[in-house]
């Protein structure tokens, strides 16, 4: 009578609050003829035992012994399961075993799996998406529904039917062990929009969502895997908030639902019963007055929750008279089996039930295709599990997650860089991780670990000391867990040291937490905080863009992690027009064909056109590709890393000498078509006073190509003692190699021969002289940068270009910043420095400037010279600063001249074909080419960049073999093709 009497009640008073919440029951669209004719076909062909195996869906394993194998094809022989769950493996063995069990099934099998953030939650070799806090932490539904259709599209592939997703449980507990970063967080209309577009992302594209875990396992303290969790609330608070995100799913038509091992004891009184035992909640509230009419699963079978109170076949029962549809991950079905017919037997259960519950099952059979079923394909399975526009997808997740929690006085985006000394401390991981590679695209960092994190006081008492001279440093915590009891995995000796060095007046704290929202609570007092959710390298390469304002900040606390980090919390940080890091899909290329660059860079080695090589792309923004090919020298002892150094030989007339120009130019100090002798009155009276700046950067002013003024610097063959001394010092400040120096007078000499030079070539009817391409020119065109600026070249373009860009490889004579071994040598020279140049310039003539000329002598990595050109590509914009104030670099990059192809200082495409680009470059495009190897082109039509390094000329500078192959333009018309082949 008592339980009549709670049940009564219980109906009235559910009644009640769903009429007053304005719920309303779902509908759902009756099956078609054609399904109903299937389900009644394959329903009458199962004997009586036959239709209870459908009520099982078993756990398989695709990294276990064949003894497992056998075990579960005995289940499917013998028992007819209905369905398989697997668990841990990998994809094309999981594969080949669902052929396997499918192929013994007398009904096809629904395949389940639990894949929360993708199948990289249960199987290796698999994509991993993001987890539902991170998932909590978006500005946009839509990017939940992507990720859905994504995983769909994966299960289906891989022969799987149902996804054990989404989990709707509201997080309300912060101290929940097994729900946590699971879950989309603690606000209920939150997490019950993200849950439906999750729902739909997965139905909408063949799966079967199921909620879970039903009637909701955010506010427990106890983990249900390990025992039975309570859940204390009362109908009214559960319906507010629990069950909330249950009833809007079921409207929204998800197809199955999950019911937790939880003991509700003001819906349910008998002692240690589970939900998922209960009839009051699963056939009374779930199935009775939420009136669901979907697939209900129980949760595992063999966890505590339930088996440390029932027996194997014994729980199997109970939870089928609960209500439940599908038994999940029973120990022994056998056992269950013949306790369920016992039950039958003894009329505690209906046959009636039993027709009711497998015709369900097979209607979602039917529902998943199983109807027509058909083997998983194994060809290509592995590719196109972990297709590129997916990882487009889950970097974008990421991306739009990233949350700045704190952020005093606007430091981040990091805006000043050249006055600012940058150092990182990763707690959790090695040194070499892509957190700090990524930070060291954007700006000098002086690196430090702890690998552990339980190290000693010591070990950061060494780091603390060695940050003295540190303005910046950004603290890191990886590998963190999601247990609240041991406070996520943060030691005592790591928030110690964080907040010691909080109280350091000299230095900004950027404390960076890649893991749990609710470990936050330990960083209160920081005043730069930044929360990444996760930890794996995609994480890592975000975060850094976000912090440097290649991306922007739109992420917001889905948890309340401590009073001062409510929900919700967020610091909007913009875009500052930074390179960002990606894959080609994320700006329209193709990565199929660029990996035929691979094939390129590996025949220009394997021709020894040269020993290796550098090849970055950079599309809207974007580097979709930068990759180091080879090795430093021939006898392969040091490969070539992104990072190494190349000289650039005549990239230095536009990365260097033609920027300060333009410069000028902006500023209007320097009018193009002034003579020469305007900005340098010590050329009246010559032959080079009437030159026009214009002409000069054209390439059409007379100029001879080059003049080898070093050769009047040797005597006897020999480095003149007049001009050069083995030791540095005042008379000879020169470096020239590290152990050879040019005397001061050595600049004057030049300038003076450059000045006696003849002007030759014909002209043309225009007055101009024909093209003739020439050094000259940019020993002009610094001489009169110099002038202007009252200062030299290099310093300028240290103090106002490549430092505040943060490109700290871009630099004259690199040995003066960054060791030998950080540069690709050259050329072994046998007649002027007779050493092996290694970090000096290649080019005589501008060693014997001290390696600063305007026409060579800079080196850089890939990434920093492509700093400089996407500054270029924005006209000056770029990091937040205005390097130019009009468009510029597109004037000085046209074509203006009939008679050559060249833009002012830029090298252009050829007309006619056969020039220095691609053909399928448009005219538009502008750059150059190095002598020792180098490229670089800009395209403003497709927005792009194209950057080739190398040291082709290593050890002879007569290995043509680079033009001989036409490597260079192989690579960039590869480039070209791959944006032809993803429209």
């Amino acid at each position: 009578m008592l339980r009549q009497y709670s049940l009564g009640l219980l109906a009235v008073v559910m009644g009640a609050w769903w009429a007053l919440s304005g719920f309303t029951p779902a509908g759902r669209a009756k099956p078609s003829l054609q399904e109903q004719r299937w389900v009644d076909s394959v329903y009458q062909s199962l004997t009586p035992d036959q239709r209870l195996g459908q009520l099982f869906m078993v756990a398989a394993y695709s990294n276990k012994p064949q003894s497992h194998v056998r075990e579960i094809e005995n289940l499917v022989t013998q028992y007819g399961i209905g369905g398989i769950m697997f668990m841990q493996g990998g994809p094309v063995r999981q594969a080949k075993l669902t052929n396997r069990y499918q192929a013994l099934a007398k009904t096809p099998l629904l395949v389940a799996i639990d894949a929360e953030w993708g199948l990289d939650m249960r199987l290796d070799s698999s994509m991993h998406f993001a987890k539902q806090m991170t998932l909590g932490a978006l500005p946009d539904d839509r990017y939940v529904y992507l990720m859905g259709r994504e995983i769909a599209l994966k299960l289906k592939r891989l022969g799987v039917h149902v996804n054990f997703s989404p989990v709707v449980d509201v997080n309300s507990n912060p101290n929940n062990p097994v729900i946590g970063n699971r879950s989309f967080g603690e606000n209920k209309e939150q997490v019950t929009q993200r849950s439906i577009a999750y729902i739909k992302g997965l139905q909408d594209h063949g799966i079967i969502a199921v909620a879970k875990h039903f009637p909701g396992h955010g506010d427990t303290n106890t983990d249900s895997h390990k025992t039975l969790p309570v859940l204390h609330h009362d109908l009214a608070r559960l319906s507010d908030v629990e069950l909330y995100p249950f009833r809007r799913s079921f409207d929204a038509g998800v197809m199955g639902v999950m019911v937790a091992h939880l003991h509700v004891p003001k819906l349910d009184s008998i002692a240690n019963r589970a939900a998922t035992l209960s009839p009051y909640l699963v056939r009374d509230l779930l199935k009775g007055k939420m009136e669901y009419e979907g697939l209900v699963f129980t949760d595992a079978l063999n966890m505590k929750g339930v088996t440390r109170y029932h027996k194997p076949g014994e729980v199997d029962a109970l939870a089928f008279m609960a209500g439940n549809d599908v038994l999940l991950f029973s120990e022994d079905v056998p056992k269950a089996i013949a306790s369920i017919r016992q039950a039958v037997q003894d009329s505690t259960i209906q046959e009636t039930e039993i027709e009711t519950r497998v015709r369900k099952i097979l209607h979602a059979k039917y529902w998943a295709g199983l109807n027509q079923y058909k083997p998983v394909d194994l060809v290509n399975l592995s590719h196109e599990l972990s297709l590129p526009m997916s990882q487009v997808l889950q970097q974008q997740l990421y991306e739009q997650a990233v949350t700045v929690v704190v952020n005093k006085d606007n430091l981040l985006p990091f805006r000043v860089l050249d006055t600012t000394e940058f150092a990182s401390v990763s707690i959790g991981t090695g040194y070499n991780n892509a957190f700090t590679k990524t930070l060291d695209k954007y700006a000098p960092f002086k690196k430090f670990s702890v690998s552990s994190r339980i190290a000693p006081d010591s070990v950061y008492a060494t780091i603390k000391k060695d940050l003295a001279g540190s303005d910046v440093v950004v603290i890191s915590l990886h590998n963190l867990n999601s247990t609240p009891g041991r406070n996520f995995g943060i030691s005592g000796t790591a928030l110690a040291f964080i907040k010691d060095l909080q109280r350091d007046p000299t230095k900004k704290v950027v404390v960076v937490v890649m893991g749990n929202a609710y470990s936050l609570k330990n960083f209160e007092d920081s005043n730069w905080l930044v929360c990444g959710y996760e930890d794996n390298e995609v994480v890592q390469k975000v975060v850094p863009q976000v912090l440097f304002g290649a991306l922007p900040a739109n992420g917001r606390l889905p948890v309340t992690a401590s009073p001062k980090f409510k929900a919700g919390v967020g610091v909007p940080t913009p875009s500052l027009s930074r390179l960002k890091y990606s894959i080609p899909e994320s700006v329209g290329m193709n990565s199929a064909t660029l990996k035929q660059i691979d094939n390129i860079a590996l025949e220009a080695i394997a021709y020894a056109a040269t020993p290796g090589c550098q090849v970055l792309v950079v599309k809207d923004g974007t580097v979709v590709l930068d990759k180091a090919y080879g090795y430093y020298t021939y006898d392969r002892t040091q490969p070539v890393t992104e990072k190494t150094i190349y000289d650039l030989a005549s990239i230095t007339k536009v990365a260097a000498t033609l920027q300060a120009v333009m410069f000028l130019n902006d500023q209007g100090r320097l009018n193009l078509d002034a003579k020469l002798v305007t900005y340098l009155p010590e050329l009246k009276g010559t032959n080079k006073a009437n030159l026009l700046v214009r002409d000069v950067l054209l390439h059409q002013a007379g100029l001879s190509a080059n003049l080898p003024f070093w050769q009047r610097t040797l005597l006897d063959g020999k480095p003149n003692p007049i001009y050069y001394d083995t030791l540095r010092s005042e008379a000879y400040p020169l470096e020239v190699t590290p152990n050879l120096f040019a005397s001061r007078r050595v600049e004057d000499s030049v300038w003076t021969w450059i000045v006696k030079s003849n002007l030759v070539g014909k002209r043309l009817n225009s007055g101009k002289f024909e093209y003739r391409y020439s050094d000259i020119g940019m020993h002009l065109m610094k001489r009169v940068a110099e002038r202007l600026l009252n200062q030299s070249l290099p310093d300028f373009l240290e103090q106002n270009f490549y430092s505040p860009l943060g490109a700290s490889s871009l630099t004259y004579n690199p040995l003066n910043k960054f060791l030998k071994e950080q540069i690709a040598p050259t050329a072994k020279d046998t007649v002027f420095r007779k050493t092996q140049l290694q970090g000096t310039v290649h080019d005589e003539n501008a060693a014997m400037l001290g390696g600063k000329a305007g026409h060579a002598g800079l080196f850089s990595n890939a990434n920093d010279l492509a700093i400089l050109l996407q500054m270029d590509l924005q006209n000056g914009n770029y990091g937040g600063q205005q390097y130019f104030r009009t468009p510029v670099v597109t004037n000085f990059a046209q074509s203006t001249s009939l008679d050559n192809r060249r833009g002012l200082g830029w090298d252009k495409p050829e007309p006619e074909g056969d020039g220095p680009t691609s053909e399928l470059a448009p005219l538009s495009a502008y750059g150059h080419t190095g002598f020792t190897g180098t490229g670089a082109w800009i395209d403003p039509d497709n927005n792009l960049i194209y950057i080739f390094l190398s040291n082709r000329v290593h050890p002879e500078s007569e290995n043509n073999k680079l033009l001989q192959y036409n490597i260079r333009t192989r690579i960039h018309d590869v480039v070209y093709q791959s944006l032809e082949q993803s429209q």
